[in-house]
């Protein structure tokens, strides 16, 4: 009986573990989900400001070869 009692109890540690294991993943899925997001929204950002950019450049050779 002692003998059953002690292999429910490692059962019970090692689905624990499993499972403990499992929802890190998951979160970790998540996580990586938002940072994804994070870069397109960084990325998405950097090309407007680089075309803004390129806006101002033009204006401002123009306003010099106009001088």
């Amino acid at each position: 009986m002692a003998g059953l009692e002690l292999a429910e109890v490692i059962l019970a540690i090692i689905v624990g573990t499993l499972a403990a294991i499992v929802y890190s993943l998951r979160i970790l899925i998540l996580l990586e989900r938002r940072v994804a997001n994070m870069e397109q929204n960084i990325q998405h950002i950097t090309a407007k400001v680089l075309k803004e950019e390129i806006v101002i450049e033009k204006a401002l050779t123009k306003r010099r070869q106009k001088k």
